[in-house]
């Protein structure tokens, strides 16, 4: 005969009386914390080549497609390769739990890692639809500001790059930098320790995105630090042709796993 206590489970696999995690608390870091995650990540890298460069090699081959299919209309390489930065985080949920993996001594292997996000499926879901309207939102966006702000005809890859470099055009490059800052400061917040804290704590969507939020308004310094380094390399592996992001894309999901590590406290021993 059923009780009160056989409550089925939710989507995220607790009963519905189960309260779940506590909320995140988020700590302090220093201004060079970032530099610390990347370190740790390169670690990971060298620890465990073949699945970390295994998505190294995914990641630029989806960069690689992307520029091949639409290198005659590079308003929309532009805004996919942008919309590939934004959802970076769920591409990268494999590289975490490798590093959580080799954290706690575990093997390593590649093949539990391609199912990881099955472990919290129903938040994580709800974290990639929030993720999938905001780059959808800000492929409309770009179209628009192609429309109105581009005066000459459509760009190739190396006329933009040309622009952005010689600065011709400002205001184009201003409405197009500028719309991509907001989109990207909205992805950014909502997305630093997400991921992570959904895997490993089983914690709700939107816990994990208050918590990033928190993360951010903590410690803008690091913050800004880290996202700069983000930048900075994602571009370096693009304007090698994607090459570079064999190695970069893994070393960054490698690096957010410690930022997660050093963001959030651990919780306490029951």
């Amino acid at each position: 005969m059923a009780t009160h206590n056989d409550a089925p489970p939710r989507v995220d696999g607790r009963k519905e009386d189960d309260p779940g995690p506590p909320f995140p608390r988020v700590r302090e870091v220093s201004i060079g914390a970032p530099l610390r995650w990347i370190g740790r990540g390169a670690r990971d890298l060298k620890a465990c080549p073949i699945p970390s460069l295994f998505y190294g090699f995914c990641l630029a081959g989806m960069g690689l497609l992307i520029t091949m299919v639409f290198r005659r209309a590079y308003e929309y390489t532009s805004a996919l390769t942008a919309g590939f930065l934004l959802i970076g985080p769920l591409l990268a949920m494999g590289l975490y739990e490798i590093s959580r993996r080799r954290e706690c001594g575990e093997s390593p292997r590649l093949a539990p890692t391609l199912t990881v996000w099955r472990r919290n499926a129903g938040n994580i879901g709800v974290f990639a639809v929030v993720l999938g309207v905001v780059f959808l939102v800000w492929a409309r966006a770009s179209m628009i500001v192609f429309a109105l702000f581009y005066t000459n005809e459509l760009p190739t890859l190396s006329d933009f790059i040309g622009q952005v470099v010689s600065l011709q055009n400002l205001e184009f490059l201003a409405a197009y930098f500028g719309v991509g800052f907001i989109f990207a400061f909205v992805a950014f917040a909502a997305s630093v320790v997400s991921i992570p804290l959904m895997l490993d704590r089983n914690q709700d969507a939107i816990s994990a995105m208050i918590a990033s939020f928190n993360a951010l308004l903590t410690n803008p310094g690091p913050m800004l630090v880290w996202a700069f380094l983000i930048v900075s390399l994602t571009l370096i592996g693009f304007i090698s042709f994607h090459v570079g992001l064999i190695v970069v894309m893994p070393l960054l999901g490698h690096a957010t796993w410690h930022a997660y590590r050093d963001l959030i406290e651990p919780l306490e021993p029951a």
